[in-house]
């Protein structure tokens, strides 16, 4: 394994000491956290062992139902593929969801109000994680669609429980979620990136809590989809939004 020369390490750790001040416009509130000591945290929150539980028994029943197709390999590539954009919808659209009235009815999500929580203290960590009250829909949800899906495709039962295909989607969709999880956690924590992708994954994210909340959409994806979308400018373009942190405040957006 190649190691890093220690001066250069040092120098980007400088660098992004001063990012980090630069783009907050506050000093640190906590020490640097080790790589182990936020893994330990990590698993103190409701969200990742729902989520590995979900994708052990996805695991399970993959394996239970055989051997398949090669082709298969087909439903992880093309998930990896889409998920630059689905992150950068699902952000904007149901996360940032401005509420909305109906006659006497505000139409408002559990999702987009403690994201708006999220915004309003991004240092909260409890906040940073998909809410657990959402996953005991989301994650069999995500089952139900898959099973309706291979009963469609097969023309058989309307949940085909039996198809490598449903399981296979759903062990690549628990994992893909689990690894966006620890992505957007580590991000808040206090470990300091070190590697090149994740320090532009950490640069992006902290530009859209601290700058401005109309850019830097992507969470895990360093700007894929911000880059197509038109909502990766040069931050130094870009005004300080006033509502970074009161999102759909009345009056202010």
């Amino acid at each position: 394994m190649t190691r890093v020369d220690p001066q250069i390490e040092a120098a980007a750790a400088q660098r992004l000491t001063a990012d980090e001040e630069r783009i907050t416009g506050q000093a640190r509130r906590r020490a640097t956290l080790s790589l182990r000591a936020a893994w330990r945290e990590f698993w103190r929150h409701p969200s990742p062992p729902m989520i590995t539980i979900a994708l052990a028994v996805a695991v399970l029943g993959r394996v239970l139902v055989g051997a398949g197709s090669a082709w298969e390999l087909l439903v992880p590539a093309t998930l990896l593929a889409l998920f630059p954009l689905i992150e950068w919808v699902v952000h904007v659209a149901v996360l940032h969801w401005k509420p909305r009235r109906v006659g006497p009815i505000t139409i408002d999500s559990h999702l987009a109000q403690e994201h708006r929580a999220h915004h309003a203290d991004p240092r909260d960590l409890p906040l940073v994680f998909i809410p657990w009250r959402a996953l005991l829909w989301l994650l069999p949800a995500f089952a139900v669609a898959g099973f309706a899906v291979a009963g469609l495709a097969t023309d058989g039962p309307v949940l085909a429980v039996g198809s490598s295909w449903a399981w296979t989607f759903l062990v690549s969709a628990y994992a893909i979620m689990l690894g966006y999880e620890w992505t957007h956690y580590l991000v808040h924590s206090d470990y300091k990136p070190r590697s090149r992708w994740y320090r532009s994954v950490w640069r992006n994210h902290r530009l859209h809590h601290y700058k401005n909340e109309h850019y830097w959409f992507a969470v895990v994806t360093a700007g894929t989809a911000d880059r197509v979308l038109g909502t990766y400018p040069e931050p130094s373009s870009v005004a300080s939004s006033p509502t970074v942190k009161a999102l759909h405040v009345a009056g202010r957006d």
